[in-house]
This record gives structure tokens, C-alpha cells and sequence, in this order.
């Protein structure tokens, strides 16, 4: 599995919006000023974001972004799977119907398997209140 930029922006954008709860709406030039990210970028990740749930928008002098909820109820892996679609190990994973020929005979499909829930259920287990306390299990 190999995260994207996307992803990994999505990310610092959450945990951004989590470091400032308390200051209301942010706006993509403060998140782009702190995390040197361009803010046509933010702009293109933010509207995944949004249109998922995760976080609101309000326009005007005083808007930007904000969360939905608290930092707690975020996992690493919502949000990287919104932006990624997949945390696979491999492409014939990347679906609920395996369309590999081999699916029925390959020796490795239950070690990828296998592998991508222990991905999944350790980034399930991590929030992003865990990543801003550095409680990383």
C-alpha cells in the first residue's frame, strides 16, 4: 500500500483543523501557511473532505473549515480511504469481487488478505486525537 499525497494532505489537513478547533473556521490560507501545502491543492483535497462529511465549510470574512466532530471520533483509516478508495496490499484486493483468474488457486492471496487487516484494523485503532497526544499503540 502506498499512500498518496492526497492521502497524506488530508491527513495534515484534518490534524490541522484539529490543532485549532477552538479558533472557529480556518481558512486554506492559514492551513496552507502552516503546512506548506498550495492552497489550489488544499482546495482539490478540502472538497473531498467536504462533500464526505468530514468536515464544514462557511464562506464570508470570518469562514473556512472546521470539523464535524471531535478529534476523537476520526480515524486514520476514514480518512484514508476516503482520498485512497483502498488500503489493499495488493490491486486484486482493490474490490469486494476478486476479478483475478488466479483468486481461486493463488498461494499469496490469504497473506495479502490477512496483511490488509492488520492494516486496517491499526489504523481503525488510531484517531486524530491519538496523533496529536503522539499516542501511537
Amino acid at each position: 500500500m502506498m499512500v498518496s499525497s492526497k492521502g497524506r494532505y488530508a491527513l495534515r489537513i484534518m490534524l490541522d483543523l484539529a490543532q485549532h478547533m477552538d479558533d472557529g473556521y480556518i481558512s486554506l490560507a492559514r492551513i496552507s501557511e502552516r503546512e506548506k501545502i498550495s492552497v489550489k491543492y488544499l482546495e482539490a483535497v478540502v472538497a473531498i473532505l467536504n462533500k464526505a462529511g468530514l468536515v464544514e465549510s462557511q464562506r464570508g470574512k470570518e469562514g473556512g473549515y472546521r470539523l464535524t466532530k471531535t478529534p476523537e471520533e476520526y480515524t486514520v483509516a476514514s480518512i484514508i480511504k476516503l482520498t485512497e478508495h483502498s488500503i489493499a496490499p495488493v490491486s486484486c484486493l482493490d474490490s469486494e469481487n476478486n476479478s483475478c483468474a488466479r483468486a481461486y488457486h493463488c498461494l499469496t492471496l490469504p497473506m495479502w488478505a490477512r496483511l490488509e487487516e492488520i492494516i486496517n484494523e491499526y489504523l481503525e485503532s488510531i484517531t486524530l486525537k491519538d496523533l496529536i497526544e503522539q499516542k501511537i499503540k
